[in-house]
């Protein structure tokens, strides 16, 4: 059980120090991952910044992930699970141009003119607060390692024991502190897992944050 996201992102850092891992930048997902991303970086010596994805949910249950867009409008499905809810085509065309136009708008957000920085030959740790489907995670890796990235490392808290494999198909490496077997969401490991605003995650990318 993590205390909250900063706790977990302290635990990862040492974890990932302690492993000697060799990064250029670390890479949240906003907004809960920018937490935990933060004190990774610190852990690391490196710049953070972000890689923002949408998700695509199934029609009726906002909960279910199909898959996810990439703020690059790139798109991955988890082509099982269309086929066992049998999303139409037209439902799936629809939810991209949305859920692209959303995480384009995120990343403008967060980054001025909404692009990555440049990952060229750079070595990538990609942090998030959790993994449970990993639709999210894998839009992500895919938009990072597609910028050229000499290799992706995903970092997390915790994570279901089979996305996490899935994963590891996905990145050149998958660090998961958790990975139980009993697992259901993200949130049950955390005693503080509150919404984070996009205010609070952005001040997270400044050196000298010390927001909780």
């Amino acid at each position: 059980m993590f205390s909250n996201r900063r706790d977990a992102g302290e635990r990862l850092g040492d974890r990932l120090a302690a492993e000697g891992v060799d990064a250029d930048i670390v890479l949240g997902i906003p907004r809960g991952a920018l937490p935990v991303a933060r004190p990774v970086a610190d852990a690391l010596d490196v710049p953070l910044d972000v890689v923002v994805a949408s998700k695509l949910s199934a029609p009726g249950n906002p909960e279910l992930a199909l898959g996810a867009v990439a703020s690059d409008g790139s798109l991955w499905l988890n082509e099982d699970l269309v086929d066992q809810v049998n999303v139409p085509q037209e439902y799936i065309d629809g939810q991209r141009d949305q859920e692209a136009d959303a995480a384009q708008q995120k990343a403008h957000q967060y980054r001025d003119d909404g692009r990555l920085p440049d990952l060229a030959d750079k070595r990538v740790v990609l942090v998030d607060d959790g993994v449970a489907t990993g639709a999210t995670a894998i839009a992500c890796l895919r938009q990072v390692t597609d910028a050229g990235a000499a290799a992706v490392i995903l970092a997390v808290p915790v994570g279901s024991p089979n996305s996490i494999a899935e994963l590891e198909t996905e990145a050149d490496e998958v660090i998961a502190l958790e990975t139980p077997n009993d697992f259901r969401a993200v949130e049950q490991y955390y005693r503080d897992f509150g919404q984070v605003s996009d205010e609070q995650a952005m001040s997270y990318l400044d050196d000298d944050t010390d927001t909780a």
